[in-house]
């Protein structure tokens, strides 16, 4: 399957608006890619996609290149000091390491389910975006915001980690999972957020370096690059946008856009 230049600047600015937002990343993909004629099952668009997701996890590194130094200082100390063990960004670094541990083991062992043509059906994510639209209606009404980004504990990481897990449901969205279960567990909309743009550093990361080979077989070097170094750009642009957005509005805002779009798609691949 041919991937043209033109094709990565359009599925990397896609990537870069949606990777961090509510909305689900993989879902807007998988339509991008129909309306481009590409074929969304073929192995070398699907490593295509997780590739150019490594420019939105080079976005975040950059954009929150200070707290990760401090929670990595942070979490190398607590390995020979019960002192630092203690401290706030000890546990918050622990709980994303756990909470990266989930989808890693159910990435791989589910593989060939995630990369499959049923998860990768336009209808599959029409279902998804429409589903979990509901559970973000409901983590925000449940949700207390009682709790900050220093509460976070080690269970809190795994819970949260394994709600990413459903977000290997195109259309469900990662960050949409995780913010969900966040805000489930209590915290408040800024700490749920920042939560789930950590987890997905190490999942994104690992996904893309993984595919990395059957991208570089399959398409251009070129178009990779390309679309690589435009997800970065974008991505960088929306994660302010979305801090800023959720310190003062409900993540229940992109809800009526997630299920017009998935009622949108039902209706096209119903007429067609």
């Amino acid at each position: 399957m041919s991937i043209g230049v033109v094709d990565a600047v359009v599925l990397g600015v896609v990537e870069g608006l949606t990777e961090f937002l509510p909305v689900s990343s993989t879902g807007h993909l998988t339509i991008a890619e129909g309306l481009l004629g590409l074929e969304v099952d073929d192995p070398s668009v699907t490593a295509f996609t997780a590739v150019i997701q490594v420019g939105a996890i080079a976005a975040v590194l950059l954009y929150f290149a200070t707290d990760i130094a401090r929670f990595a200082r942070a979490f190398l100390a607590g390995l020979t000091s019960a002192r630092a063990r203690r401290t706030d960004d000890w546990r918050f670094a622990l709980a994303v390491g756990v909470g990266s541990l989930p989808i890693g083991v159910v990435g791989v062992l589910f593989e060939d389910v995630i990369k499959g043509p049923v998860l990768r059906s336009l209808t599959a994510v029409a279902v998804g975006l429409i589903a979990w639209s509901a559970v973000m209606v409901l983590a925000e009404r449940r949700a207390t915001h009682a709790r900050a980004e220093a509460d976070v504990t080690v269970r809190d990481g795994l819970l949260i980690g394994l709600a990413q897990c459903i977000a290997l449901v195109p259309g469900v969205s990662r960050s949409g999972a995780t913010i969900s279960a966040g805000l489930l567990l209590g915290l408040d909309r800024v700490s749920a957020t920042r939560m789930a743009f950590f987890l997905g550093i190490p999942a994104l990361t690992a996904a893309g370096l993984t595919e990395l080979p059957s991208a570089l077989d399959g398409v251009e070097p070129v178009p990779v690059v390309v679309g690589t170094v435009v997800s970065f750009l974008v991505g960088y642009a929306s994660i302010a946008w979305l801090l800023r957005l959720v310190a003062s509005r409900s993540i229940v805002f992109f809800v009526p856009y997630r299920v017009a779009l998935g009622v949108a798609v039902l209706v096209v691949l119903a007429i067609t």
